[in-house]
C-alpha cells in the first residue's frame, strides 16, 4: 500500500494523535524539606535534698534537757527582795507602833479626859464617833496623803491595798474601824490574846503584816 492509499478521504491527514502508551512513574522523589524541630530545653537537674540535722547533743546524765532552737522560756515574775513590796520598802514595826501611839494621843487624850470630867458613857460615844470620822476622813485623802493618818505622817509611813486603788471612805472604815477597833480590839480585847497577837504579828510576817492587814488586803509602807 502506497503513502496515498493510507490518507482517508478529502486527502488531509487525521487531526487526531496517535496513541501514545503511559510512561510509567518514575521512583519517588525525596521528601519536601522541613525546618528541624527546635531543640529540647534541658531539664533542672533536681535539687539534692539536704542533709540531715546532726543529732542534738544530749546533756550529761542527771542535767535537764536543753530547750529547742528558737524556743523563748516563759517570762519570770520578779522575785521581790526582802522588806519590800511591790518594789516599795516596808514601814517597820517600831514605825507603826509610833503611828498607833500618836493617833491614840490624838483621839484618845481628849476621850479620857472628858470620861473622868464629863461622863462615861459621853466619851465612849465620842471614842466611837471618833473612829468613824478621824482615821477614814484622813485617810481617804487625795495624793500622798491617801492612806495616812496625823500619826503615820510623822512616822513616815501610809497604808495601801493590795488592789493598787486608794482609799476611801469604805475601805478606810473597813479596816480600822470593823476589823482594827471593834474586832480586835473590842472583842478580841475582851480575850486578850487575839489583841495581842494582832500587834505583835508584824514582827515575824515576811511582809510586816498585822492580823487587821491580811482581813483587810492591806500594806504598810514608807511614805
Amino acid at each position: 500500500m502506497t503513502e496515498g492509499e493510507n490518507r482517508p478521504p478529502g486527502g488531509r491527514e487525521s487531526d487526531t494523535p496517535e496513541w501514545e502508551p503511559p510512561v510509567p512513574p518514575g521512583p519517588p522523589g525525596p521528601p519536601a524539606w522541613q525546618p528541624p524541630p527546635p531543640p529540647e530545653a534541658p531539664q533542672p537537674e533536681p535539687f539534692p535534698p539536704p542533709p540531715p540535722a546532726p543529732p542534738a547533743e544530749q546533756p550529761p546524765p542527771g542535767f535537764p534537757p536543753q530547750p529547742p532552737p528558737g524556743y523563748a522560756p516563759p517570762p519570770t515574775q520578779p522575785q521581790a527582795s526582802p522588806g519590800t513590796w511591790r518594789g516599795r520598802p516596808l514601814g517597820g514595826w517600831w514605825q507603826r507602833v509610833g503611828a498607833t501611839l500618836l493617833d491614840g494621843l490624838i483621839v484618845g487624850f481628849p476621850i479620857l479626859l472628858i470620861a473622868l470630867t464629863v461622863d462615861v458613857a459621853f466619851a465612849l460615844l465620842l471614842s466611837l464617833t471618833a473612829t468613824l470620822t478621824y482615821y477614814p476622813l484622813l485617810m481617804m485623802r487625795e495624793g500622798q496623803a491617801n492612806g495616812q493618818t496625823l500619826g503615820k505622817q510623822a512616822a513616815g509611813i501610809r497604808v495601801v491595798q493590795e488592789s493598787g486603788e486608794p482609799f476611801t471612805y469604805g475601805p478606810a472604815a473597813l479596816r480600822e474601824f470593823a476589823i482594827k477597833n471593834l474586832l480586835f480590839g473590842t472583842v478580841g480585847g475582851f480575850f486578850v490574846l487575839p489583841l495581842v497577837l494582832n500587834y505583835l504579828w508584824p514582827l515575824w510576817d515576811n511582809e510586816n503584816r498585822a492580823l487587821h492587814d491580811m482581813l483587810a488586803s492591806t500594806r504598810v509602807v514608807k511614805a
